[in-house]
């Protein structure tokens, strides 16, 4: 593993990820696959995880996020579907894809709610 200071975040290569993603993201730490540590869009993604656990705070992240994952389970949705209707999940591709244009600044330098 290799850890690495980014702006904004702890990037950690090689550290734990759940099965079938490629990164995850705790806090200020993204743990990312070796495989797609170079993927700048992945990173990008992540990084807006970042800002939203800290506009959020631990517990509003986290309820946020399970909660709207174990509603679309309970709606009988699949895994993938329940995971691409998470408001935080929407929020992060949206943003990390317009961030991608050069029209949305670094996430973490928005202003706090």
């Amino acid at each position: 593993m290799k850890l690495e200071r980014r702006d904004g975040y702890w990037l950690l290569i090689g550290g734990p990820v759940p099965p079938g993603s490629s990164a995850i993201t705790i806090g200020s730490v993204v743990s990312v696959r070796r495989r797609a540590a170079g993927s700048v869009g992945l990173l990008r993604h992540e990084a807006v995880h970042v800002a939203q656990w800290r506009r959020l705070g631990v517990v509003r992240f986290l309820i946020g996020y399970l909660g709207y994952y174990a509603l679309g389970r309970s709606r009988g949705w699949s895994h993938r579907a329940a995971y691409r209707r998470i408001p935080h999940e929407i929020e992060a591709e949206w943003v990390s894809r317009r961030h991608g244009r050069g029209e949305d600044p670094l996430p973490w330098t928005s202003r706090r709610t």
